[in-house]
């Protein structure tokens, strides 16, 4: 008997048969589906509240073979209105794309739903957009550098300015290397070029003011009909007009910051997607006390670009967001 157990423990730890033996598990076909298999999908809804609608969101999802990852919901208090943001993942081949497109059309309709919307950011084209810039460069070029990272999923299809830059600059280098038009539009007080300006957006999915110091008219938003999403500094409204960091660095404020928000007829007063803060102090100049307001803008600019194309950001009342 100990000859036999010693024999069987040479032959447990032998590295060839251990070899073969593990060369025959590799070879195990799985029974299962690979997560690379799998794709990610992002559905919101916004409708009327009513009781049953987690359960039929869940149920819509679940009987397609998908796995919810992660679901946000907001009822409001003393508000008939319910929105929810939904993540998951399921196998394109038991789901098919277009069929998913209809299966959450038959849930909005449903539930009166003002807005549900479903998107596979493998899938489904990327974001086009254009954007609007004057003479300050550090928003624009931020977003063109997060482009080229893929840090940002849209398409820039043009950059439109009412500041001539030079054919030499950082900005139109790297717009001529990435084949991406740049359209100088010169602005007066009497004209605003906004018919050239919706020629050259028709196609767009929405826009992006990176500083774009001119006021569009309430006939180009109307004419546009689509979401621009608009940054400025935080200093409002207490310092308005021309160099107001200096206004505020003179007057020593402990906080400065950057507010993005949607476009409307109203000036800088859209629905606020993001805000972001941060401190001075008197140990601050000039320089770095615009630095840091500046870094602020292409913070907050970007990330408002990112919730939107991620399908966050919902109309809640006249003048507020839903942000998940």
């Amino acid at each position: 008997m100990d000859l036999l157990r010693r024999a069987c423990a040479r032959a447990r730890y032998s590295p060839q048969l251990n070899a073969f033996a593990f060369a025959k598990r590799s070879f195990t076909p799985l029974n299962h589906a690979t997560p690379s298999a799998l794709l990610h999908g992002i559905h919101v809804f916004h409708c009327p509240d009513e009781v049953g609608i987690v359960a039929k969101l869940s149920e819509c999802i679940a009987s397609k073979g998908g796995n919810i990852l992660n679901a946000d919901v907001f009822v409001p208090e003393k508000e008939n209105v319910f929105y929810s943001r939904s993540e998951f993942v399921f196998d394109p081949a038991k789901w098919p794309r277009n069929q998913m497109d209809e299966d959450f059309s038959k849930l909005g309709k449903m539930f009166n739903a003002m807005k549900s919307v479903v998107r596979v950011p493998n899938l489904d084209p990327k974001y086009k957009i254009a954007v609007l810039a004057s003479k300050q460069d550090h928003c624009l070029v931020d977003l063109l550098h997060a482009w080229q990272d893929s840090k940002l999923p849209v398409d820039i299809t043009a950059v439109i300015s009412n500041h001539d830059r030079g054919p030499n600059s950082h900005v139109m280098r790297f717009l001529e290397r990435h084949e991406i038009p740049y359209h100088y539009l010169s602005t007066t007080i009497e004209d605003k070029n906004e018919e050239d300006i919706l020629n050259v957006v028709k196609d767009t999915d929405f826009l992006v003011l990176a500083r774009y110091m001119q006021i569009l008219s309430g006939n180009f938003l109307k004419s546009y009909g689509r979401d621009i999403i608009n940054i400025h500094h935080g200093l409002l409204p207490s310092f308005k007009g021309g160099n107001p960091s200096k206004q505020a660095f003179d007057a020593g404020v402990k906080l400065i910051g950057a507010t993005s928000h949607f476009v409307t007829e109203e000036l800088d007063e859209g629905p606020i997607i993001e805000q972001m803060v941060d401190r001075v102090s008197h140990r601050d100049n000039l320089r770095s006390f615009v630095h840091k307001s500046e870094n602020l803008e292409k913070q907050c600019l970007a990330r408002a670009i990112k919730y939107y194309c991620e399908l966050r950001v919902l109309p809640y009342v006249k003048n507020k967001t839903v942000v998940f």
